[in-house]
């Protein structure tokens, strides 16, 4: 009889604490925790934030539409490009006497702080540049052009600082009280400058210029600026107001044309007693000397 082969069933069967483990076993993963669902109040609470970030961002914008400050890039490019003019006419105009940078010098003070104003009133009435130095600056007429002067003035202001070029225009004039304007003129300005405004001799060789040629927006400068051994009259001593009524009354003064005939120059008491002392009395001899000739001896 031939054997037959062995089945796996007759084979001895290894268990596995018989068998040595062939390689570790694998780790046991952790229990998954049910995913947690976000309820109702969740997004409530997610579009109320969205919401309030909306009405913040929006809230932003307007308060900046209000409060930001006016102008435009054009206007920006202006007052740059007329600053950058205004510093290549003060490098060859100014710069000698008041330095480089606009800090002064031993020939010239500084223009730091001076303002558009003070620029324009000196400017405008050619009593800068100046040619040489004197006790005082004459007016002459400028050799700048307005639109120069603008520049210029513009240039100085970006040094800081400074009262701004007063804006005088008829509306304004036509509407002060002249009658004020000459309480105040008298007040504070005919001690030096003459009750007609003809101006009159200082010391040291200085004076009080006539006023006969100044605009009124001259006046209004010059009263800001205080130039010379004028005095500065600020907004706490005359209100923008009383300078017009002070400029319009000297426009007044010097178109109105004398009651009395010649004016003698409108200076005043001084040519009209010396006048009626020449006349008067010089009048007075000669008939007196007439009288006599005719008497015989």
């Amino acid at each position: 009889m031939t054997e037959t082969p062995d089945t796996p069933s007759d084979m001895p069967s290894e268990t596995p604490s018989d068998s040595a483990p062939s390689e570790l076993a694998a780790p046991v993963a952790a229990p998954k925790r049910p995913a947690r669902k976000r309820g109702p109040s969740a997004r409530r609470r997610r579009r109320s934030s969205a919401l309030v970030l909306v009405f913040g961002l929006l809230a932003t914008g307007v308060l900046w539409t209000m409060l930001a400050p006016t102008g435009n890039a054009t206007q920006t490019a202006d007052a740059n490009e007329a600053v950058r003019q205004g510093r290549a006419l003060y490098m060859q105009g100014c710069s000698t006497c008041h330095g480089l940078g606009g800090g002064g010098s031993t020939t010239g003070p500084s223009l730091v702080g001076v303002g558009a104003a003070a620029v324009d009133f000196q400017v405008s009435t050619g009593r800068m540049p100046l040619a040489a130095p004197a006790a005082q600056a004459d007016r002459k007429p400028p050799i700048y052009s307005a639109t120069q002067i603008d520049q210029l003035a513009a240039f100085v202001a970006s040094l800081g600082g400074g009262p701004e070029v007063p804006k005088v225009d008829d509306k304004s004039l036509s509407d002060a009280d002249l009658a004020h304007g000459g309480e105040l003129y008298r007040a504070n300005c005919a001690q030096c400058h003459n009750a007609s405004g003809q101006g009159a001799p200082l010391t040291y060789g200085k004076f009080a210029p006539s006023l006969s040629e100044s605009t009124p927006k001259q006046i209004v400068e010059a009263m800001r600026t205080g130039p010379e051994s004028m005095p500065v009259f600020g907004d706490r001593q005359l209100s923008e107001e009383d300078a017009v009524a002070v400029a319009a009354f000297i426009k007044h003064m010097n178109e109105t044309a004398s009651p009395g005939g010649f004016s003698l120059g409108k200076y005043g008491p001084v040519p009209e007693g010396l006048l009626a002392m020449l006349v008067g009395i010089g009048g007075l001899l000669a008939v007196c000397l007439w009288i006599g000739a005719r008497q015989k001896v």
